[in-house]
């Protein structure tokens, strides 16, 4: 690696309304896979590529992030939450982050992706590059509004990537402090926009794709429950976690009743309660959870402290009525 980046941006002031009722009780990226808040993973992808410092924006259930990094760190590292009274939106956040970043390059993540993609590679393609600004892109299927010229440069980007195009954001990217310049103050504004007036003077806009390795958007009910599948049935986990614990299928103090039985995929949180006879499949319940006896669970999200009888197929359980 030619360069080193010392502070990161991760973006946790998003609404997750695809992911409604899940993200009514838990901001998006605090949902838990396989009892890990979603969030961690980028931050330990992170910490292995040498990131010493956090800047995490906050919006929607602001205080849970307060309860899950109140000492403001994360493993060893400083880490800062910085809320947003009202959403700013990508290049917004960017901007009023701006004290807490500093001068140097910095990387922006999104806090609500699951992936091992190389940032060590994309951090050295930078540097090596001399670029103002590197995306992440990939094959993704999702949008494909990017375009990238021979020589690793971005020329053309549009806000709502409402045109044919030859990549995706894969949501992790490399930023050089002169984008403060180029961001009014207290402005609600993707960094979209922002990026297309400067690939138009000329800027030094850059793009690596990295299809390989894993990278899982987390949008819907389905692909909530997709990913818990996928890293069941594949024993998938990133190299980058040093814990021996994840996945966690079953937290070491749920009570389990010995008659209950599980299959397929599943995830049974802290202090969950699964009575006798209880079959469990292809669902995960929150923390707290009690799943009464003889009840059945198909494709089920039970997101937190609730009580659960009766046959059930399909459905988020969430204390919101």
């Amino acid at each position: 690696m030619t360069g080193k980046i010392g502070t990161a941006f991760v973006l946790g002031a998003g609404l997750g309304k695809r992911l409604h009722p899940l993200t009514l009780v838990r901001p998006k990226p605090l949902i838990p896979i396989f009892g890990k808040p979603l969030i961690t993973f980028a931050l330990d992808h992170l910490c292995a590529a040498g990131v010493e410092s956090f800047v995490i924006n906050t919006h929607h259930l602001a205080a849970q992030f307060e309860d899950l990094f109140g000492g403001e760190a994360y493993a060893g590292r400083r880490l800062k939450l910085v809320y947003e009274p009202d959403l700013l939106e990508t290049g917004g956040g960017i901007k009023n982050a701006e004290p807490w970043i500093g001068k140097e390059p910095f990387i922006v993540y999104s806090g609500d992706i699951l992936t091992d993609l190389d940032v060590e590679s994309l951090i050295e393609e930078h540097f090596r590059r001399g670029n103002d600004v590197t995306l992440a892109l990939r094959n993704t299927g999702l949008a494909a509004g990017l375009t990238l010229s021979a020589d690793g440069r971005l020329i053309d980007i549009k806000a709502g990537y409402g045109h044919a195009g030859s990549y995706d954001f894969a949501n992790v990217s490399v930023w050089n402090a002169e984008i403060f310049q180029r961001i009014p103050p207290g402005r609600k504004l993707s960094f979209v926009p922002v990026l297309a007036d400067w690939i138009g003077r000329d800027g030094k806009i850059g793009g690596l794709v990295l299809n390989e390795r894993e990278w899982f958007n987390i949008g819907s009910r389905a692909e909530y429950l997709a990913v818990h599948r996928t890293i069941s049935e594949r024993r998938w986990k990133p190299d980058y976690l040093v814990a021996d614990d994840w996945p966690v299928k079953v937290a070491q103090n749920a009570a389990i009743e010995a008659t209950a039985r599980f299959s397929g995929f599943y995830s049974v949180g802290a202090n969950c309660v699964v009575e006798s006879d209880a079959v469990i499949e292809d669902s995960v319940l929150w923390e707290g959870a009690t799943i009464k006896s003889q009840a059945i669970l198909q494709g089920c999200v039970v997101a937190g402290s609730l009580v659960i009888s009766g046959r059930h197929e399909n459905v988020d359980f969430t204390a919101v009525v």
